[in-house]
């Protein structure tokens, strides 16, 4: 069974040898990398040459191309059975590919892995937190598991249709996922394997509507990486619209022409789940199980718009302009009320207490018991041999796998 790994990467060459070390560290052989180089100024080239390994591909453009392009280029370069999309600033755990490629075999090799992932702040880039830090993300099918199991058709149609409707169930990070080819080239009668402006929204979606048989892993194998030049970097900082030109995300016209009479203004990254659902929604007609709620994104952009710009003016004239009848009521009342604030005692208290109202009344992310706790270590590869992989499958099931001579 061979793996791809695909790596788009831009001008973080330091990070993308962490990466690529990541895979060269693992003990299963047969595999191969492709390294789908996006215009960087740095030798990346150089770097991948002086590997002198010939299991790992480098691909270039001289052109800056939009990220799911960059994806699509990676994948249609590859030729694994099964591959794992990572970023350059992504790792593969200690003995994933052992570990998958076991459970792959032992359940007669299911159209998808799903597994769980560790992901890493490097220190600084979450404001506040100054230290690095290590958490697992909110999957509702993973509680409670301990073991790997297949997923139920129901269950898998039932998170996507809380994507459909604007409320995450799951991670849609593509890292998460080991997609066979045969679903790959299931597929292409659909388009490109990624779509949209965010490909891991559409991608991550599609394949849990699609596979026939899909294998959850509630055991780490991969870790994701939050760097200071990434676009979690940006989005966490408040500097959305660095991190879209960071990704230039492109939106195909004809899907944005289906929505564009429902766009407003807000979070890019809603206006982008949007489009990656609507993507959905044209590719898969008759499977996708509910509508794309279009009134909840709507509701999430003008709260966004409140809580970004500060301004009960700028709301006021947003549902004034673009909102129905009813959206200019609720949020023509909720920019009064903003507004009022102003004047009263603890101002801010009363301003932060609307918004967590507004957010209570229709979340779009669930309250996380989090699992996050500092780390000393300075970037991601050196905890490949700490965190997660080999260490956290338990010892009857390193026997079962004949996971042997690992630690």
């Amino acid at each position: 069974m061979k793996f791809s790994i695909l790596l788009p990467t831009r001008d973080r060459l330091e990070l993308l040898q962490y990466a690529v070390q990541s895979v060269l560290n693992q003990d299963y052989a047969d595999w191969e990398i492709v390294v789908s180089d996006n215009a960087s100024k740095a030798d990346v080239r150089g770097y991948i040459e002086g590997l002198n390994d010939k299991r790992v591909k480098y691909l270039r453009s001289d052109a800056f191309l939009p990220v799911t392009e960059n994806w699509n280029r990676a994948l249609e370069a590859s030729s694994g059975d099964y591959f794992i999309m990572l970023g350059d600033d992504d790792c593969l755990l200690e003995g994933c590919l052992s570990i998958a490629a076991a459970l792959l075999k032992k359940h007669e090799c299911p159209d998808v892995l799903y597994t769980e992932a560790i992901q890493y702040a490097y220190p600084g880039v979450i404001p506040g937190l100054e230290e690095g830090f290590v958490q697992t993300g909110y999957c509702e099918f993973m509680k409670g598991k301990d073991e790997p199991f297949l997923l139920d058709r129901a269950a898998a149609s039932g998170v996507v249709a809380q994507a459909l409707s604007f409320r995450v169930a799951y991670s849609y990070n593509m890292q998460h996922s080991i997609i066979s080819r045969r679903l790959v080239d299931g597929l292409k009668k659909y388009g490109r394997f990624f779509q949209s402006p965010y490909p891991d929204y559409y991608a991550t979606n599609a394949i849990l509507l699609m596979s026939s048989r899909i294998l959850v892993c509630p055991w780490p194998l991969v870790g994701i990486g939050i760097s200071p030049k990434s676009f979690g970097y940006f989005y966490f900082n408040q500097r959305e619209k660095e991190g879209i030109e960071f990704l230039q995300n492109v939106a195909e016209p004809s899907i944005f022409s289906r929505v564009s009479d429902k766009v407003l203004s807000g979070s890019e990254m809603n206006t982008s789940w949007l489009l990656a659902m609507e993507s959905l929604k044209n590719n898969f007609p008759e499977e996708i199980p509910v509508d794309v709620a279009y009134n909840k994104y709507r509701f999430m952009q003008f709260r966004e718009l409140l809580r970004t710009s500060g301004s009960s003016r700028v709301l006021f004239l947003e549902s004034r302009n673009k909102g129905n009848f009813k959206e200019q009521l609720f949020w023509g009342m909720i920019a009064a009320m903003y507004g009022v604030s102003a004047v009263m005692p603890f101002k801010n208290f009363w301003r932060r207490y609307l918004l967590r109202a507004l957010h209570f009344l229709r979340p779009s992310h669930p309250r996380v018991d989090s699992t996050r706790r500092p780390v000393r270590s300075k970037n991601l590869l050196e905890l490949t041999q700490e965190e997660g992989g080999i260490r956290t499958v338990p010892p009857t099931w390193r026997r079962k796998l004949n996971l042997t001579g690992l630690p």
